[in-house]
């Protein structure tokens, strides 16, 4: 598929249905798809006591943004397989904390390549202020490169 291509009909749903109800560790996290096409992935958890830091005030742990960037990273280049049938296996993640959150994460990844066998994404994890504005605030960036089986 190429950039000019349209989002194959029904993938979003399906891909919406394995994240938020069959995967035991996303369902458990609450995770939800917020937004999904070609090149382009966007998930929520939102917050809950059970996945904060033991600080007052809470604030939610680490390893949920990594796991959002992981996912939505892998997620967005899943997408620009020909067949979505294939796979993405993560080769290398990195993870740059910025802020505290104590609020829902929201990770934005989009596609930086997709290539034969590898490909990376660039991922932005953001969450409301904690002055309880509707203004949001990046707490985490990352970057995922993958094996992608075509």
């Amino acid at each position: 598929m190429s950039d000019d291509e349209e989002f194959p009909p029904g993938v979003a749903e399906v891909i919406r249905e394995a994240v938020e109800n069959q995967h035991g560790y996303l369902s458990w996290l609450n995770t939800s798809v917020d937004d999904i096409d070609w090149g382009r992935c966007v998930l929520t958890v939102p917050f809950d006591d059970k996945l904060t830091n033991t600080q007052e005030p809470p604030t939610m742990h680490g390893g949920i943004a990594a796991t959002l960037i992981d996912t939505a990273g892998g997620l967005a280049l899943r997408t620009t397989l020909d067949e979505f049938d294939g796979g993405v296996a993560t080769v290398n993640l990195n993870v740059n904390y910025l802020l505290p959150a104590s609020g829902d994460l929201t990770a934005t990844a989009e596609v930086v390549r997709s290539g034969s066998t590898i490909g990376v994404s660039d991922i932005l994890v953001e969450s409301p202020t904690p002055d309880g504005e509707q203004a949001r605030e990046t707490v985490a960036v990352g970057q995922g490169a993958y094996r992608l089986f075509r």
